[in-house]
């Protein structure tokens, strides 16, 4: 809140903020406990070795991307939402929404878009799990048309793909988390939203020193 204030421009201590919250009974949202997910990966498909090895630092855009899969619930059945997230600024480069997760078609989608975005140097960095979405031929077929590099999580091991792991957590408690979605529509209508008008243009990142991914990318022109 106190970085918000000041990129609007008023000058106002941390401290000063945090008084004024309590006394209107304004507070942070705890994050729910983060519980390790394991992916199942019982799959005939080759399994990539672990090339990012967790560090999490790119030095320039769309030199390590990560990518994975979420569920939100809705009314009507789950919704499944594909990301990848640019390692440099934190951005949702590339993303899709399916009713199935087993649609391999839906992972590729979402790549497509960041490829079709970006249009990256041969050499970049693709992380996942191993689920069979990420192993399957279709988007390993993808990867290697377009010069991409790829890399896997250990077996059961979600820290190794951290930042996607912590957007989702972000995601589940900033949006799925305070709303009931009807029908799938009314999901994907609100995730777009979130995802690029909110989270990629105006979401603060302690990481980002205070800025949103979108303004973290413009530094460098």
């Amino acid at each position: 809140m106190t970085a918000e204030l000041t990129g609007r421009g008023i000058a106002v201590c941390q401290n000063t903020v945090a008084k004024y919250m309590r006394d209107a009974g304004l507070f942070v949202e705890p994050r729910r406990r983060f519980v390790p997910r394991t992916t199942d990966s019982d799959h005939a498909h080759a399994i990539a070795p672990n090339r990012l090895e967790r560090d999490f630092a790119a030095p320039a855009p769309d030199r390590k991307w990560a990518c994975d899969v979420t569920y939100v619930p809705t009314d009507q059945g789950w919704l499944y939402l594909s990301v990848v997230i640019d390692l440099f600024s934190r951005r949702v480069v590339g993303w899709s929404m399916s009713d199935d997760l087993r649609a391999q078609g839906s992972v590729a989608e979402a790549l497509e878009m960041a490829i079709a975005r970006r249009k990256p140097a041969a050499g970049l960095l693709h992380h996942s799990d191993r689920g069979i979405q990420y192993a399957c031929d279709l988007y390993r077929a993808l990867l290697s048309a377009h010069g991409i590099v790829c890399s896997m999580s250990r077996p059961g091991n979600c820290y190794d793909n951290a930042v996607a792991e912590s957007f989702f957590g972000t995601f589940k408690t900033e949006l799925v988390n305070r709303v009931r979605y009807r029908t799938r529509a009314e999901a994907r209508a609100s995730i777009f939203e979130w995802i690029e008008c909110w989270y990629n243009r105006r979401r603060r990142h302690s990481s980002l020193g205070y800025l949103s991914p979108e303004a973290f990318e413009a530094q460098l022109n």
